[in-house]
């Protein structure tokens, strides 16, 4: 069988969220064909730093988490390969120091913008301009696609996957106490 001409010119497109919530930091990182369909998904375990680790990052704990801690852990562990990484946490594009692969960050842009810029709305870490046009090149070659919409997915998988973690651990306690 033939290759499919879209899916080897537009490839695998990664996706990454990384969420503050009550529970600590949790991650999830999605990957998806030239169509948008799923080809992997990874969430991870919440990441919840405690007091000292606080005082001992300061400033830096929060982009540790979300870009090393979990970013990297996700990539790493991922089985499809993606040429580039999207995020919509400004914290995540320290990822590319850790990582070889260009990440974007999508987000709307304010006086103060969150790295370099590539193009309305999306962004790449202020080390790295040689990814402007690494990403400038991979969002025309994907085409006409809503990159916000992906992340909607990410964010209710992420809760679908919580909800069924309490689930299966209220059943495993019902089931040892019988």
């Amino acid at each position: 069988m033939a290759a499919d001409p879209v899916s080897s010119t537009r490839g695998p497109v990664g996706f990454l969220s990384v969420l503050h919530e009550s529970g600590g930091f949790v991650g999830g990182y999605l990957v998806t064909n030239a169509w948008g369909r799923p080809l992997e998904f990874r969430i991870s375990s919440a990441v919840q730093p405690n007091r000292i680790q606080q005082v001992l990052y300061g400033d830096t704990l929060a982009a540790y988490i979300c870009g090393e801690l979990i970013g990297k852990t996700l990539i790493d562990k991922a089985a499809t390969a993606a040429p580039c990484v999207i995020t919509d946490n400004p914290l995540v594009l320290d990822l590319r120091l850790r990582i070889e692969l260009p990440v974007a960050l999508l987000q709307g842009g304010g006086p103060e913008a969150p790295g370099l810029f590539v193009q309305p709305n999306l962004y790449c870490h202020k080390q790295f301009p040689d990814d402007i046009a690494a990403i400038r090149a991979f969002v025309e070659k994907l085409g006409a696609i809503d990159l916000g919409e992906p992340f909607l997915r990410i964010r209710e998988a992420m809760t679908e996957a919580r909800k069924l973690g309490v689930s299966m651990a209220s059943r495993a306690a019902r089931a040892a106490g019988s």
